[in-house]
């Protein structure tokens, strides 16, 4: 068999690839794999993953041990009880914390400000990869160049054309929201969904762009609307990506408190647990064990979200990153 043809050719090929000058990149692959790479890497594991133990074990700790003795006095006088997360629950006092109904303020104002951006950035995305139409182009780099406006640039129009609408020349174009207790979560929804489409739509866009061409011309001939490409080819092969955005989008609404401050009440019908947490933080600094034990229930939901979706996560940044 000539060695240009069947196994042959992925013999040479193979030879050709092992035996060939190492690259930038597989030289920095080498190093990463080392014993000693994967032993630094589990030792700044490691270092990164003891303050959160820390903030555990001082949350668990009895009042008078957690103001007297630092949290690894634990293992020498092992004392744990549940009453700090009781009383910043579901205490009787509003001082005491009572974050359980902030809990449920950022769950309900997290979910839809996730869920919002994802489905219209992908839809926007499709469209700027797939849907050859005039000033396309123009059109992805003005939302490219959208990412570089400060957030705070944009709190005050955004303010603006929710409490008094938008007016031109005397005539009102759009009216004001006029938005009391609950409803003003839509603000917020509002908010972080016009905060997080540029990024949205530029990270599903490289990802969309680089899917065969040939698989979206074998839907259309075999009759396939851009409804049906989009929906059964498009998004089972970027679930990687919609994972990452998932998560980056996720952790920064939970943990936000800008938008929070400005679009939601100050009160337990809007805001969010982060700014029960500043309010705390503020007035209540000396009870540490309340800080503490709110300070974990905040960080306890995000680590679920990003372990249950981290081999998405993981898969969602490799993507793309080697072609063949």
């Amino acid at each position: 068999m000539s060695a240009t043809t069947g196994t042959g050719a992925v013999v040479n090929a193979e030879a050709l690839t092992t035996t060939g000058p190492p690259t930038a990149a597989g030289r920095v692959r080498r190093r990463l794999t080392t014993r000693t790479a994967s032993a630094v890497a589990v030792v700044i594991a490691l270092l990164w993953t003891i303050p959160t133990f820390g903030l555990l074990v001082s949350s668990l700790r009895p009042e008078q041990q957690i103001k007297t003795t630092g949290w690894w006095t634990f293992f020498t006088d092992p004392q744990l009880t549940l009453d700090n997360y009781q009383e910043v629950l579901f205490g009787a006092s509003s001082s005491s914390g009572q974050l359980s109904s902030y809990l449920v303020n950022s769950i309900v104002i997290t979910v839809p400000a996730v869920l919002f951006p994802i489905g219209f950035a992908s839809l926007a995305a499709y469209g700027l990869a797939w849907i050859n139409f005039k000033g396309r182009d123009w059109l992805y780099i003005l939302i490219f160049a959208l990412q570089i406006v400060p957030l705070q640039m944009a709190l005050v129009p955004l303010l603006t054309l929710i409490s008094k609408g938008v007016a031109l020349g005397g005539v009102a174009v759009l009216p004001p929201w006029h938005l009391v207790d609950e409803q003003r979560f839509i603000a917020v929804w509002f908010a972080h969904t016009c905060f997080a489409l540029p990024f949205g739509i530029f990270l599903l866009h490289n990802f969309m762009s680089e899917l065969p061409s040939d698989l979206m011309e074998a839907a259309r001939v075999d009759g396939a609307g851009h409804a049906v490409v989009f929906r059964r080819i498009v998004l089972p092969l970027i679930t990687p990506a919609l994972a990452s955005l998932g998560i980056f989008q996720f952790l920064w609404v939970w943990n936000d408190l800008l938008v929070a401050l400005i679009f939601a009440s100050g009160n337990d019908t809007g805001a969010p647990l982060t700014v029960r947490l500043a309010q705390l933080a503020g007035t209540r600094g000396n009870e540490w064990q309340r800080l503490t034990s709110g300070a974990f229930v905040s960080m306890v939901l995000p680590l679920i979200v990003f372990l249950s979706l981290q081999r998405y996560f993981v898969r969602g940044l490799l993507s793309g990153s080697v072609k063949g």
